[in-house]
């Protein structure tokens, strides 16, 4: 089918879009999507719903566990779909701690690092763009309506939809968020190591998205409301960089809110890409090593065993 499709662009203003050049675009628009689905979704939920008339109030969100859900399941399916939309080209990091991830352990060149993590901040920054575009009434809208403290007119909670924030059981401090987000993006890459695997059960069929985002819910479901699941630098800073330039000010950068938090925009970025590195180098120590040697093994032991059955 695909050699039935004619390019857009004559061919041979294509050729340096086959390498590097076509990588990125392809993780620019695969973290738009994430960016688009993920944020859209978290919109929906703060200020679109309330705003429209479908909850109890028009500030009125989050009641239940069930809100809870649609978050992380809209989240789950934007990673599946980013994933899907730029798998075949870039891999689909999608994520700079992937990216550096797979630079540590996986191959991936080096050189292409800094290049991915620009399209992958860029992607995420115009993702935020529109969804700010389809819901700014809404957003606006709500936070008219919202009490409390606001900076230029915004409140945290709509700055909820674009980027992250601790918990106020923090007290402000750093650390906590930032254990979280190591712990949540080592679980993450961990399990998109284990998914992609073919020594292990890896997940076959093109079946890999659906799995990775089903990891992403998991995550989203166990440990999502501490700081808000970032476990993606550019996830967070791409928006956060939209959020700023369109009004919301130090409660973006340097994400400062008073009595709340402080500074806490490199949380966001640090911790995920130290979870990313621990995740890969957990997976191979307990996991990969064992692969290895095994595929060195003539003849492999059945899963539960430790010997194959011409050595006992």
């Amino acid at each position: 089918m695909a050699v039935e499709i004619p390019p857009l662009i004559k061919p041979s203003r294509l050729r340096r879009r086959g390498g590097l050049w076509g990588e990125c675009l392809a993780e620019f628009l695969g973290t738009f999507v994430l960016i688009a689905f993920g944020c859209g979704v978290v919109a929906m939920a703060v200020a679109a719903l309330p705003g429209s008339g479908r909850t109890e109030g028009p500030t009125t969100f989050f009641l239940g566990a069930g809100d809870w859900l649609l978050i992380c399941w809209g989240w789950a399916f934007a990673v599946v779909f980013g994933v899907y939309v730029a798998g075949g080209v870039s891999g689909a990091h999608l994520n700079p701690a992937v990216t550096l991830a797979f630079a540590a352990r996986r191959g991936f060149p080096w050189k292409k690092v800094l290049p991915y993590w620009a399209s992958q901040v860029v992607g995420a920054f115009a993702g935020a763009a529109l969804v700010y575009a389809v819901y700014h009434d809404a957003i606006n809208t709500f936070d008219q309506a919202m009490k409390g403290p606001k900076t230029n007119g915004h409140t945290v909670a709509s700055f909820s939809i674009f980027a992250t924030f601790p918990a106020p059981y923090f007290h402000g401090g750093n650390w906590g968020p930032l254990i979280d987000q190591i712990v949540g993006t080592a679980l993450l890459v961990m399990l998109i190591v284990a998914i992609v695997d073919l020594r292990n059960t890896a997940v076959k069929a093109n079946l890999g998205p659906l799995v990775t985002g089903f990891a992403v819910a998991a995550i989203g479901m166990s440990y999502g409301a501490n700081a808000g699941y970032a476990i993606n630098p550019a996830r967070d800073f791409g928006p956060r960089l939209l959020t700023y330039a369109v009004g919301w000010g130090k409660l973006a950068l340097p994400g400062s809110e008073p009595g709340a938090f402080s500074h806490y925009w490199w949380i966001p970025i640090v911790g995920p890409l130290v979870g990313g590195l621990i995740g890969v180098l957990v997976y191979d120590l307990f996991i990969g090593d064992v692969l290895h040697i095994r595929a060195q093994q003539k003849e492999l032991p059945e899963p539960g065993r430790a010997r194959p059955l011409d050595e006992e």
